[in-house]
């Protein structure tokens, strides 16, 4: 198959349309075209975990995929909404983890988080990802185009002009977005 990018864009499309038929063998056609981008999304997400972090890219990206193959393939009717929806997957995943780490942790005091760069958050302990969760999931109920970027940024670990690329819009727009969803959210964790 041909490297170039539109190419492999409308072969992940027509998958993704064979998967929402319900063609069983499209999933296994999928993960190929599909795993880099997924492990260079989780590796930069894993970046941001702390370091005794005991989750993987690798486990991260096939559970994420086996997910979403399992999940509802007929609500991708494009590449971008596959990876928004690989991005949710690694968020809820990373949730679940932190959820599963802080209840084995239980009691202490904990710091609160007063802002939602992913370069400062690497240190965090699962409370503190779960009161950014809670935020996000606000955030995403009153503004969700805001939070899908937010999570591509921070859950998929695209930089801005990727993120862009992905939601269809400017890098000027995803600047603007990003900084009233981190001021949202500095909002709500202060309070």
């Amino acid at each position: 198959m041909s490297t170039d990018p539109s190419s492999t864009e409308h072969a992940v499309s027509r998958i993704l349309h064979r998967l929402a038929d319900g063609e069983a063998g499209a999933a296994s056609e999928l993960l190929p075209l599909v795993y880099e981008e997924l492990r260079r999304q989780a590796a930069a997400r894993m970046r941001h975990e702390a370091v005794d972090h005991t989750l993987q890219p690798t486990a991260l990206v096939h559970e994420a995929y086996l997910r979403l193959v399992r999940g509802h393939p007929e609500d991708w009717d494009n590449r971008r909404l596959f990876f928004g929806a690989a991005a949710e997957a690694m968020r809820r995943i990373l949730i679940e983890h932190a959820r599963s780490r802080d209840r084995l942790k239980r009691g202490g005091d904990r710091q609160q988080v007063v802002d939602c760069d992913p370069q400062e958050i690497a240190g965090l302990d699962p409370g503190e990802i779960l009161a950014i969760n809670e935020a996000l999931d606000s955030l995403e109920q009153e503004m969700p185009d805001k939070a899908e970027l937010v999570k591509l940024r921070y859950f998929a670990g695209l930089d801005e002009m990727a993120a862009a690329e992905v939601l269809g819009i400017s890098r000027a727009t995803a600047a603007r977005w990003w900084m009233f969803a981190r001021a949202w959210l500095f909002d709500r964790l202060k309070s």
